[in-house]
């Protein structure tokens, strides 16, 4: 009789936790639901009609900026561009809208003249606002715009954009002493003679925004770069583009995102949520928020999904499910340092499959290259993460790195599975962190963790 009340005990435990965690995918799919398809009315502008010309000579900015305007002016629709391969000497501003369609032999070739992305227009470079140079597809505060089609769009990033990495030392530290100072954002005018890369595609201040099906290649810096935006979709789309810091998709301050059925081959993280840096970040206090990530294929030179580290303004409330990672250094990371305050939390993650990953298969680290000021850490908090796999970990399977007085806390894992790593798990300063059918080189490990001190994993 005990052991058919064990049994009983444990069949009900089990379908209790199924119903929690199908509970919290439920979310998911009600952000999904609630989003904008974002369509456009029934009529089209062909921009070759406005004096574009696809044979990579002819200066094709104006034209774009006269079916644009045409465009919106008459209360939207779609800019069809025809096959052929666009010189644009300067970027593409949107206006509500508007919906840029690519077809599937169009290229747009971007100029690698700094002076045609000026006048400087209102951005976050690294997670603090500034006036820099144009992102090469820029969106201010409008609404209803898509770039869509099988199309695609050429940085030409690594001609010289992408080696401004060598020298933007000093930009770099003086636009950072202007956040951390609030110096007021008017003042924080860069652009002309400074070297912070410009963006590939930014929308900021935007609703309703839709990337569909086109090819982005070569980006001088951050691929797709949404900021201050709800209801972002972002689908179908290929990054190849291998620069330094070439994110393929930086959802920041952004709330009601989905990102699916997309493939990143990147420089750098495939995925990287953000919410600012340090003081500027606390001034807006704007998390991102309900973001749906979901079949999608990443490989990264760096990690594949990430969260932080520019991450002041919070994170919350992120599915992600469906994902291979062949190759990453990170499969799964959540970072952000000693300076940045904020949280990341409601954090829920399924079906991951990686291959090999050169440091961690998982890993939590709130001390990621800090400047060690005296505000509080980021709190790590609630993360549910089921049905991971992966052959082979160069360093550490799965990393916990808590601080004293903020501990990680409330962090489950579910079906994982690791063949082959040095280090099973590293674990100190976390509460509440379980274990379930967790098997790692062939060892099922126990339920409740024990701690073990720390690897050194490499920093990246």
């Amino acid at each position: 009789m005990n052991n058919i009340k064990i049994v009983l005990i444990a069949f009900l435990i089990l379908l209790f936790n199924s119903a929690f965690a199908q509970q919290n995918w439920n979310k998911a799919d009600e952000i999904i639901k609630q989003l904008n398809p974002v369509t456009f009315p029934n009529k089209e502008y062909f921009v070759t009609d406005f004096g574009a010309v696809g044979d990579l000579k002819t200066p094709c900015k104006a034209a774009f900026e006269k079916a644009i305007m045409a465009c919106s002016e008459n209360g939207g629709g779609t800019i069809v561009v025809k096959a052929g391969d666009y010189y644009m000497n300067g970027p593409i501003v949107f206006k509500s809208n508007v919906n840029i369609q690519l077809n599937e032999k169009a290229t747009l070739h971007f100029s690698t003249d700094e002076n045609d992305y000026l006048p400087a227009v209102l951005t976050r470079w690294e997670g603090t606002e500034v006036y820099n140079f144009s992102p090469f597809i820029y969106a201010y505060h409008v609404h209803n715009i898509a770039l869509t089609g099988k199309g695609t769009v050429n940085g030409n990033g690594a001609e010289k954009f992408a080696k401004w990495k060598n020298i933007q030392t000093k930009d770099q530290e003086l636009l950072r002493k202007m956040g951390r100072d609030n110096e007021p954002v008017y003042k924080r005018v860069f652009g002309k003679d400074c070297k912070l890369r410009p963006g590939f595609f930014e929308a900021f201040g935007c609703s309703n925004v839709r990337v569909e099906g086109v090819t982005f290649k070569d980006s001088p810096f951050w691929v797709i770069h949404p900021i201050f935006c709800s209801n972002v979709i972002v689908r179908g789309v290929t990054v190849t583009s291998y620069n330094y810091n070439n994110d393929g998709c930086d959802p920041e301050s952004c709330s009601n995102v989905l990102i699916e059925n997309c493939t990143f081959s990147t420089g750098d993280d495939a995925i990287a949520i953000k919410s600012g840096r340090d003081n500027d970040a606390w001034r807006v206090g704007q998390p991102t928020e309900n973001v749906v990530i979901r079949n999608c294929t990443f490989r990264s030179k760096i990690n594949g999904v990430c969260i932080g580290s520019e991450i002041a303004g919070g994170a919350r409330n992120v599915f992600i499910e469906n994902i291979v990672i062949p190759k990453s250094s990170n499969a799964i990371y959540f970072k952000s340092n000693l300076d940045r305050g904020g949280y990341i939390g409601n954090i829920y993650i399924r079906n991951i499959q990686a291959d090999s990953v050169r440091s961690a298969v998982i890993r939590f680290e709130p001390n990621y290259k800090g400047e060690h000021s005296s505000f509080n850490p980021t709190r790590f908090s609630t993360f549910v993460i089921e049905n991971v796999t992966c052959k082979q970990s160069g360093e550490c399977g799965i990393y916990m790195s808590g601080l004293e007085g903020f501990p990680l806390k409330n962090i489950s894992f579910t079906d994982i599975k690791i063949g082959n790593t040095p280090v099973p798990y590293c674990l100190k300063y976390a509460e509440n962190i379980s274990f379930e059918k967790v098997l790692i080189n062939g060892i099922t490990l126990n339920k409740t963790p024990l701690e073990i001190p720390l690897v050194i994993l490499k920093t990246l």
